[in-house]
């Protein structure tokens, strides 16, 4: 940026002097004529220059009167921007209207359910990252509660401030932007999986309810495991559209499948993109398909500079992703911190409307065969932003990988129907 001042006049007095006006002027500045686009050269080096003509004003007004109007930068170009996401999102098979995302109050406010070591990992995270001006947490065992949202308060000094409140009453939640489920029922030692997802659907029974009607404009993401069947539940238990119930799903999947990637290429796992999807457990799928680096295909120079890339090696890299969290609750006992940052990523896209693309749990009927008629959540790339799942991304996918999505999917769907909702 440059700085001009007005060239000194022999006839200027000592008070003129002392009110020169600097006037900066950009170096790439331009006329606001659609059809002049040169530099303006000399500028304010002479007095025609300091005053533009009525006419330029009134142009200049209407031309700032038209950009306001314009919804996309390519309507420049000529393209109507009216509906331009619907080519490669649509939405949820959901009878209920989208959730308007006009702007809401200006505090926000967020719940964990739960203060076990998930839970309080993401609240530690976004209470890190400064998503909420309010963080309640809810847990069944008083003393642990009231121990981990003291341990929370004590760290004020040194944290964005925030108000955290806990009890083990939902109330608590009332008016919640966002409320994050992580409790579960653990499964004891020769119990089978019907049985664990009985036990945990009595559970929701008590926790989703109380929820839903203390904070009945919030988004519901869900984290507790099995978390496909689990968002069913609370889905159907909340009564909330399906574009506002969502579950965490394979986005700490994903984030590992890309974190593999980029480790065997030297790059940033944020300049990989590819995806885990279906079911947050063994049968998720990895869609080799469209991995991209740097905005480039990856599978067939991956192939072609490694001939061991061949399929029994590509499903070998998927069972490691499945398997990560396995081995981390080999070597720690339980995981935490990764899905503590999975899940804030999720809130901060939730509740800045940051429009991002997740691979989460959504109500897949419809989507790449799968029945109309099954209503089941598995995880497919959605767009999230402050309504909830603004749409869900129309993916090329092989016939291999859909045929393995829609067997994900007849798994879960199964599974769902045993629990009687």
């Amino acid at each position: 940026m440059k700085i001009f001042f007005s060239p000194k006049k022999k006839s200027e007095t000592t008070s003129s002097k002392a009110v020169k006006q600097a006037v900066f002027v950009c170096r790439d500045l331009y006329f606001d004529s659609p059809h002049s686009r040169s530099p303006i050269k000399n500028s304010f080096q002479s007095k025609s220059h300091s005053i533009r003509p009525a006419s330029h004003s009134i142009r200049s007004h209407r031309q700032q009167q038209r950009r306001m109007h314009k919804t996309s930068s390519l309507s420049e170009l000529g393209f109507d921007a009216s509906g331009a996401s619907s080519g490669f999102f649509r939405p949820v098979a959901d009878d209920c209207p989208a959730t308007p995302t006009t702007a809401h109050r200006r505090l926000t406010k967020i719940s964990v359910i739960g203060a076990g070591n998930v839970g309080m990992a993401i609240a530690q995270t976004i209470l890190t990252q400064n998503l909420a001006d309010e963080i309640a947490l809810v847990d069944a065992l008083p003393d642990k509660l009231r121990g981990e949202a003291l341990d929370l308060q004590h760290a004020a000094a040194f944290l964005p401030r925030v108000r955290i409140v806990s009890s083990t009453d939902a109330a608590v939640t009332r008016n919640s932007d966002l409320v994050i489920i992580t409790a579960g029922a653990r499964q004891i030692p020769g119990e089978t999986r019907l049985n664990l997802l009985q036990r945990n659907v009595a559970l929701y029974r008590k926790i989703v309810p109380p929820v839903a009607e203390h904070s009945p404009e919030a988004l519901l993401l869900l984290v507790s495991n099995p978390v496909d069947v689990l968002t069913y539940v609370a889905w159907k238990l909340s009564g909330f559209p399906a574009s506002r119930v969502i579950g965490s799903g394979t986005n700490l999947d994903s984030s590992r499948f890309r974190s593999l990637i980029a480790e065997h290429l030297d790059v940033n796992a944020q300049d990989v993109q590819a995806y885990m999807v279906g079911e947050h457990g063994d049968s998720s799928v990895a869609i080799w398909s469209s991995i991209s680096v740097g905005g480039m295909p990856a599978l067939k120079s991956l192939r072609d500079s490694h001939r061991s890339f061949d399929e029994a090696a590509l499903e070998g890299i998927r069972c490691t992703v499945v398997g990560g969290a396995y081995e981390v609750i080999s070597l720690k006992g339980y995981t935490s911190w990764a899905i503590g940052y999975s899940v804030a990523s999720l809130a901060a896209s939730l509740l800045r409307d940051q429009r991002r693309v997740h691979p989460v749990s959504v109500l897949a009927a419809g989507f790449h065969g799968i029945s109309d008629g099954h209503e089941v959540f598995l995880s497919l790339p959605a767009r999230l932003g402050r309504g909830g799942v603004l749409g869900v991304a129309e993916m090329e996918l092989t016939e291999a990988e859909a045929a393995q999505l829609r067997r994900s999917a007849k798994t879960l769907w199964e599974n769902c129907q045993l629990l009687d909702l």
